[in-house]
């Protein structure tokens, strides 16, 4: 033991060591910290960063590329109007069908809203536009159809002519329209002079022969007295 001691020295000792470990096959290394910003891009595994290691907040709006975040990747409910800038959705943004009913606020739609023509008849439900909806002056004749405009009336005027007799014979007279015009009512109206008794016995319209009528004929009847009749007529342009 004294013999073998006094050739143990330190270098022998260390020397020793290293040729153990070399025989063994297992090898030690000193591992050191790493500096900030030493491991790069490429030294990361795909998939070795995980959401458990990203720290709260740490992917900002710099961080996204443009387009990485698709429909796919929000979850359901996940964007809130708090989330939507405002004028930050357009028509180009959203797909056919996205925006339903249910989805439009009460009042969110106004005039402003609407594009020009965009409210066809075919948008329009049966009754929607009534009187109280239509602005004064708005129905011209142009507005209207030529079957419909054929049933107006316009520059109405009242004709009268009367004849005052004596006689026991049915009087008739006739009052007639103004050139242009047809009519479209009248009436007889009598009067009694010495006649007791004075009876119509006709009121209708006089019919030209194109067919068109344009009097108002009046018939009445006294007892030989003296009476007055008066045919009256309502004449316009159809």
């Amino acid at each position: 033991m004294k013999h073998l001691s006094r050739h143990l020295t330190f270098a022998n000792v260390v020397s020793c060591i290293a040729l153990f470990a070399a025989l063994s096959g297992a090898a030690y290394a000193v591992t050191t910290p790493l500096g900030k910003k030493a491991v790069k891009t490429r030294n990361l595994a795909n998939g070795a960063v995980t959401k458990l290691k990203l720290h709260r907040g740490a992917v900002t709006n710099l961080k996204l590329r443009d387009g990485a975040v698709t429909g796919t990747k929000i979850a359901l409910g996940a964007v809130g109007s708090g989330q939507i800038a405002n004028g930050a959705v357009r028509s180009a943004q959203l797909g056919g069908g996205v925006v339903t009913t249910g989805k439009v606020k009460n009042g969110a739609i106004n005039g402003e809203k609407l594009a020009g023509g965009a409210v066809g008849t075919s948008q329009l439900a049966a009754s929607s536009v009534s009187g109280g909806k239509i602005q004064d002056g708005v129905i011209t004749s142009q507005k209207l159809a030529s079957s419909l405009l054929a049933q107006l009336v316009r520059n109405v005027s009242y004709v009268s002519r009367g004849t005052e007799t004596t006689a026991t014979t049915p009087q008739t007279v006739t009052a007639e329209c103004p050139a242009g015009k047809q009519a479209i009512g009248g009436g007889i109206r009598t009067s009694r002079g010495t006649a007791t008794v004075v009876e119509v016995t006709a009121s209708v319209p006089f019919v030209s022969g194109d067919g068109k009528r344009t009097g108002w004929t009046a018939t009445a009847l006294g007892d030989g007295g003296t009476f007055a009749v008066e045919a009256i007529a309502v004449c316009a342009e159809l």
